[in-house]
């Protein structure tokens, strides 16, 4: 697998997904930790390891380190690999030192996400080498995310060498089947989209040359393909790539496939699969006794 930069992307923390992390915290731990508090005394301080147990892309160091800190407070984080780097299994990621209480009352939030992120950014790699790397299309997310956590799912498909599509219904127009049939047609929907203006990019979803044809003389921003195979992709994109509108495509998009896509000749490629079906990278934390 290669090794995503760790250039590519940086987490924000801003207060709103603080709160996020208060929020998931006080839903695990609730009025207190029962089984740590009756088994672990008060003040042990102890020595905690993340090893990671199956290969990938580590995602969410900085989320894991606000949560040991928000939970064990004056806790140190030493980290052997950062987020972008690859890992492989029996590597230990990081070492956490601290109040042993508040590192137990901690691991599952934040392993939580640390497996969640790593999953996702591991598998956005995964499809990013198999579509070329660099030298191929822009390999983009989509909606399909976990409610309240889409930023960290979205920072994830960076970490991994993806790119974000629009963030929510609010910076983008996007005309899908269920707006065009509501609109009288797909030419309708766009020329009222376009009465709203070009502050924002008007892209439009087709499903055959025809469509494609009427976002053509209406002028979108861009044009999205969708469900189409790879040879029809292809026909459409040489056909009409002189029109200088970059083209996407989406639905059906597989690791088996996608070279297939990629070399069509589409600017980008979205896919679902890379925030709603990305498992989990295999990671623990093995508590140690102090030294």
């Amino acid at each position: 697998m290669a090794q995503a930069s760790r250039a590519r992307a940086q987490l924000r923390m801003t207060p709103q997904l603080k709160q996020h992390l208060r929020s998931a915290l006080k839903e695990d731990i609730g009025p207190g930790d029962v089984t740590t508090e009756r088994t672990v005394r008060k003040g042990l301080k102890s020595r905690g390891e993340l090893i990671a147990k199956a290969p990938g892309i580590l995602c969410g160091a900085p989320v894991a380190q606000w949560v040991w800190r928000a939970t064990a407070l004056a806790s140190r984080i030493h980290w052997n690999v950062h987020d972008g780097d690859e890992v492989r299994p029996s590597e230990t990621i990081a070492t956490v030192e601290g109040g042993a209480r508040g590192l137990l009352s901690g691991e599952r939030v934040a392993l939580n996400l640390l497996q969640r992120l790593s999953g996702i950014a591991t598998l956005t790699a995964r499809y990013h080498q198999a579509a070329g790397g660099s030298a191929g299309p822009l390999i983009c997310d989509t909606r399909k995310t976990t409610p309240l956590w889409r930023e960290l799912e979205r920072y994830a498909v960076r970490v991994g060498g993806g790119t974000n599509h629009r963030f929510g219904l609010f910076d983008m127009v996007l005309i899908k089947e269920n707006h065009a049939r509501a609109a009288g047609g797909l030419r309708e929907a766009i020329q009222l989209a376009l009465k709203g203006g070009r502050k924002l990019r008007v892209m439009a979803e087709v499903r055959n040359e025809q469509e494609v044809q009427i976002c053509w003389e209406e002028r979108v921003d861009m044009i999205m393909l969708d469900n189409f195979t790879p040879a029809r992709a292809r026909r459409i994109i040489e056909h009409y790539r002189a029109t200088g509108i970059p083209f996407e495509i989406s639905g059906g998009v597989t690791l088996r496939n996608i070279a297939a896509f990629a070399a069509t000749g589409a600017d980008r490629i979205s896919i679902g699969a890379l925030t709603h079906s990305a498992p989990a990278l295999d990671i623990s934390f093995q508590l140690r006794p102090h030294s």
